[in-house]
């Protein structure tokens, strides 16, 4: 239904107040207040699941719940790439840690989805454990259902067998919209528990669609999204919904589609991933302005980024970085990009920021869309093996600003300032008065220029080529008055008697900061770096950052009693800076590698965390405090000067774990589907005419394409059945297929191998392609003089066919490209023209418990070779590395125990390494989970992830390996190894994800 101009007019002017979602009269209920009633002023306390009712509002300038400002500082992380739920509270206290305070996720359609009506939301799919997860941890959630997600997975989210059914995506073609309805209603009725609003969880917006840009011009787009919209609503979902815009299009603002009975509780946002080479674009109010212009194509909503890039993906082959896979994107995408882009949307007006991603994780089993391999550790800032990298720290410095300093919360542009060679933005706080500055070096040298703030004072800034830093000017610390400082605040807090207030830099730079100060004040140089002076009724403090790791100086007296705390950091130094709330009062800790939990009882603060390497701690907590705990252990600690509990002796660190050989492997072949009698007497007769994939089925063919007869992922077999002489004559076959990156078909006739076929590696012009098209001809010349008599004369033949299909195409385009065929397309004869009866088989029945991405149709997978109590005690006996030849599929496996110590959190890979030069691949199982595909020749990913609870850290594993060669050189496997790729002492509880076939 179209907007009257009378209802567009009461949407535009109850959005130009805000509103507060939430309270008594139903879901969603609204009730408006002007936005210039909001002041600056504290955040709300850190949300969980409490049963209060909570109301969510916004304006122009943030979010507003239980009318307080909120500045979303979010990160993203898909529980469907990290497949052992106790991990997920692993990463979520990082994330808290390390400044975040809320976590986006998708939740994938064909992750739970295995059947039509049918959903799956145990095991590695608790969403509701997830959720549970997240509030626990002190995390909003920004949640994204689709039912398109696109995230580089497997048809973009949606399920296989919806690539075979009637009717268009992404349109209100009511055959999809059936399917769809189903889908949300099973998702939003564990979602609707778990609302901020109701106090059940601490979700807080809710995405319908991703960057859906299909049919916004025409009628079926609004439609649409007015359908979801409507269901959503109608499934007691009553937090604000959104949509994210592909870029800065003004696509589906507030308005632009009816929302159905006048309700205005609709934000904007927008993705942006910009290339690193780029200048950062101003998408807000420094910005071109208007529709195009990002944040303003909504100026009555927050500035909001649903996606900014943390990161960005990696194809098959490597050519997006070179062939150094994700260690690229980290380097090309580092700390100071992070910083220079970050700073410049804050500057714009941007306060709800998603950062895509956080933790990537690992695209397991047959989830990766065609553009990707396993590992989507995207250059995270904490990678896929969850250590964190350096790269955490500007995330971590905006992070606990934009919690802790309220004056960010509300900012606007004030009068424009100039700094010699610098990007130079000026904003200001109404409400407090104080300043803001954004100075931004997009040259190839360090520049050191001069700022004029708005008190006069002619500061001397010096900015490393290619990134950025932030200057506040009239700050409060507490109860005194920041003047200026040269280096970034971090935070601003009281924790005990005294205010402490952090300021950080990159490491060796000189920070100068100058407090107020109308009366003399006491200062103490608790730290030999620190130097100060008084003049003038203002204090200067200097020292170089990060010399001897964190810089004291303390303030007492003067015009105020409370004392202030002042510290200075560099990156290194500040990422183990942690403060953290409790009823009691903020605690504030310093030195190890994490903190997750703070507890106060009595006199003592328990602390929990983990350490890597032996490290002093330096706690200051509220009064009374006396005693500290470390994961459960009394620490030793004396008063500091500055009033805090010193440890008298290092935290230990973490041990590095023995890991074994890897030794005492059996071998099979398989792939007895390409003899002649093999009984396919169970397959799948593949004889349908017509299909709804968008791929035309050719004349004169039967539909052999293999999601028609349910089979929608891994490898998939044909066995064409020939019962007459008619191949007399026969010159070659020709087999068309389609796949995904990196697909490859291999024959047999009567069992003799014909060929294999594979896809070009993608290079920089074909990355993005998702459908891979090619016609394999073979030549039965190629078969012996003998061979070939002997076959022809048979008046039984069988071409027999094994396609790896790689996965669907995502449909970013709203087009249906996931609807492209996979597998066999057509098969035709030269020289003979012989009638063919076709039977297919692809993988066996889903996995309860793994679920159906996790197996393709290998004969050794439908069989249960892949599971750790599959008896092998037959197969022979060898040793790696091998150098083999033939086509088909092999499969090796083996057994080894690990013995971690317990407390201490190890992260393992496997490292699979051989000649370039051999063309072969190895799908690996460990425990049954299938966790990534090896191709030796193209990469570059060498090193797969073991996620703890998958791998049993104490006990016995399973590793089985499944070669697939394709006969034109040797193959491996060659060394296969176990890695030790991070280790901490502390880690979180891991629970064994149910293997079963064990």
């Amino acid at each position: 239904m179209a907007l009257s101009r009378r209802t567009f007019s009461a949407l535009a002017g109850s959005a130009a107040l805000g509103f507060a979602l939430g309270g008594s009269g139903g879901p969603g209920a609204p009730a408006a207040y002007a936005a210039r009633s909001v002041p600056t002023g504290p955040p709300p306390a850190a949300p969980r699941a409490d049963g209060q009712r909570h109301t969510i509002g916004y304006d122009h300038h943030s979010l507003v719940v239980d009318g307080r400002r909120l500045v979303v500082w979010s990160g993203e992380m898909h529980p469907f790439r990290l497949p052992s739920p106790s991990l997920w509270r692993d990463v979520l206290e990082k994330m808290r840690a390390h400044g975040y305070n809320a976590v986006s996720i998708y939740v994938a359609w064909n992750y739970h989805s295995p059947a039509p009506g049918a959903y799956d939301f145990t095991g590695v799919r608790d969403l509701d454990l997830f959720l549970r997860t997240a509030a626990e941890t002190g995390l909003y959630v920004i949640l994204r259902p689709g039912p398109y997600i696109n995230a580089e997975v497997d048809a973009g989210g949606f399920p296989g067998w919806l690539t075979a059914t009637e009717g268009t995506a992404r349109t209100t073609d009511p055959t999809y919209l059936g399917h769809v309805d189903g889908w949300l209603t099973a998702v939003n009725r564990i979602v609707r528990r778990h609302q901020l609003t109701d106090g059940g969880g601490t979700v807080l917006l809710y995405q319908i669609e991703n960057e859906y840009d299909g049919h916004v011009t025409d009628p079926a787009g609004p439609a649409y999204m007015s359908h979801l919209y409507e269901k959503v609503r109608a499934d007691g979902i009553d937090v604000p919904l959104f949509h994210n815009d592909k870029g800065r299009n003004g696509y589906w603002i507030p308005g632009s589609f009816d929302t159905g009975r006048g309700r205005a509780k609709w934000l904007y946002g927008f993705d942006g991933y910009p290339d690193p080479s780029h200048t950062p674009p101003d998408w807000g109010d420094f910005g071109i302005g208007g529709l195009k212009g990002g944040a303003t194509a909504s100026p009555r909503t927050p500035g909001f980024m649903p996606e900014f890039g943390g990161g960005w993906f990696d194809p098959w082959g490597g050519v997006e970085f070179g062939g150094e896979g994700y260690a690229g994107s980290r380097r090309t995408r580092d700390a100071a990009y992070e910083r220079r882009f970050h700073l410049t949307h804050l500057a714009n007006g941007i306060t709800l920021q998603n950062v895509y991603m956080t933790y990537g994780g690992t695209t397991w089993g047959w989830l990766p869309a065609p553009v990707v391999y396993t590992s989507y550790d995207y250059g995270a800032a904490i990678d896929e093996a969850r250590n964190v990298t350096p790269k955490i720290a500007p995330m971590h410095q905006l992070g606990h600003l934009l919690q802790r300093v309220p004056d960010f919360a509300k900012l606007e542009r004030a009068a424009d300032v100039h700094a010699a060679g610098l990007k130079a933005y000026h904003l200001t706080n109404p409400d407090t008065r104080a300043h803001v500055y954004v100075l931004r070096n997009d040259g190839a040298s360090e520049v050191t220029s001069t700022l004029r703030t708005d008190a006069g004072d002619d500061v001397e800034v010096t900015v490393p080529a290619h990134d950025a830093r932030l200057l506040t000017a009239g700050l409060a610390l507490g109860k005194r008055t920041l003047r200026y400082c040269t280096a970034q605040p971090m935070f601003v807090l009281t924790a005990g008697r005294q205010d402490v207030a952090l300021f950080t830099g990159r490491y060796g730079e000189m920070a100068h900061l100058v407090l107020d100060c109308p009366v003399e004040p006491l200062v103490q140089r608790l730290d030999p770096e620190a130097a100060w002076v008084y003049d003038q009724d203002v204090l200067h403090v200097t020292a170089p950052l990060g010399k001897g790791g964190l810089t004291r100086v303390l303030v007492q007296g003067g015009e105020s009693d409370t004392p202030l705390l002042l510290l200075l950091a560099d990156d290194a130094t500040s990422v183990r800076l942690f403060p953290y709330d409790t009823p009691s009062g903020t605690v504030l800790v310093y030195g190890p590698a994490l903190v997750r939990h703070v507890t106060l009882d009595g006199e003592t603060v328990h602390l929990t965390g983990d350490t890597v390497g032996p490290t002093g701690l330096e706690v200051w907590a509220p009064r009374g405090i006396t005693a500290v705990t470390w994961n459960g252990r009394p620490v030793p600690t004396r008063v500091g000067l500055s009033g805090s509990l010193v440890a008298t002796s290092l935290l230990a660190g973490a041990p590095k774990p023995a890991l074994p050989v890897l030794g005492g492997w059996r071998r099979k072949a398989e792939n007895p589907e390409s003899a002649v009698d093999f009984d396919d007497s169970t397959w799948t007769v593949a004889d349908r005419k017509k299909s709804f994939s968008t791929t035309p089925v050719p004349d004169g063919q039967p539909v052999l394409f293999a999601d028609d007869y349910g089979f929608h992922y891994g490898d998939v077999w044909y066995r064409g059945l020939i019962e007459d002489d008619s191949l007399a004559g026969l010159e070659s076959v020709s087999l068309a297929f389609r796949t995904g990156t990196q697909g490859m078909l291999m024959a047999w006739l009567d069992g003799k191998p014909l060929g294999s076929h594979r896809m070009p590696v993608p290079d920089a012009k074909t990355v993005r392609q998702g459908s891979w098209t090619a016609t394999a001809t073979f030549s039965v010349a190629g078969l012996s003089e003998k061979t070939l008599k002997k076959t022809l004369k048979k008046r039984r033949h069988v071409l027999s066919v094994l396609v790896r299909r790689m996965q669907h195409d995502m449909d970013g385009r709203s087009d249906d490209a996931q609807k492209a065929a996979r597998g066999l397309t057509a098969v035709t004869f030269e020289g003979a023209s012989p009638k063919v009866g076709w039977r297919i088989q692809g993988a066996g029945a889903a996995d309860p418990v793994r679920g159906p991405q996790n197996n393709g149709g290998l004969y050794g997978e439908r069989e249960g070779w892949h599971l750790p109590g599959f008896a092998d005690g037959q197969w022979e006996g060898v040793s790696l590395p091998r150098a083999d030849a033939g086509m088909g599929v092999t499969w090796y496996r083996t057994g080894f125990r690990l013995a971690v110590p317990d407390g201490v959190d190890a992260s393992v890979g496997l490292v699979l390494e051989d000649d370039p030069a051999r063309a072969y691949r190895v799908q690996i199982f460990l425990n049954g989970w299938n966790l990534g595909q090896y191709v030796n020749d193209v990469g570059p990913q060498h090193t797969f992830v073991l996620p703890n609870g998958i791998l049993r850290t104490r006990g016995a594993n399973t590793l089985a390996l499944a070669v697939l060669a394709d006969g034109t050189s040797e193959v491996g496997p060659g060394v296969v190894r176990l890695e030790l790729l991070g280790s901490a002492a502390g880690g979180v509880r891991v629970d064994a994800v149910d293997s079963p076939g064990r």
